[in-house]
């Protein structure tokens, strides 16, 4: 996965400049139909009963030389009760709706959210690196 913009800008002045950078209290993930970018310029999946999810993380690792974290449950959206679409990326949000995108990323398989369909990641799939 990528960092974005306001993450990179953030940790940059927080560890160079001294500018406090006020951590989430809690994460979210977000699904797109189109690529986020660092810049957060992608579409958000909306309506049909969609909602980002909280997000939890194990500890950081160290994965083939960089600092590795990945989640460590399932992560389970509610059911669809409309078309989402062709969803094609994922973000780290900072908040559950609004808010600020912080990491992002294609998905391994894009998938078609049909009515009735639930989008499901498996713990471990959602996987974060610094190097």
């Amino acid at each position: 996965m990528n960092v974005s913009n306001y993450l990179a800008k953030a940790l940059l002045n927080e560890t160079f400049r001294g500018i406090e950078y006020v951590k989430p209290d809690t994460v979210y993930m977000a699904l797109y139909t189109s690529n986020p970018t660092a810049a957060d310029t992608g579409r958000e999946v909306t309506g049909g009963a969609y909602a980002r999810q909280t997000l939890t993380f194990a500890a950081p690792t160290v994965e083939s030389g960089r600092q590795t974290i990945k989640n460590s449950a399932d992560i389970q959206f509610p059911v669809a009760t409309a078309d989402w679409g062709t969803v094609t990326h994922m973000g780290i949000r900072d908040a559950a709706t609004g808010g600020n995108l912080l990491y992002y990323g294609p998905l391994d398989s894009p998938r078609s959210i049909l009515t009735n369909d639930r989008f499901k990641m498996l713990a471990n799939s959602a996987v974060l690196t610094l190097s």
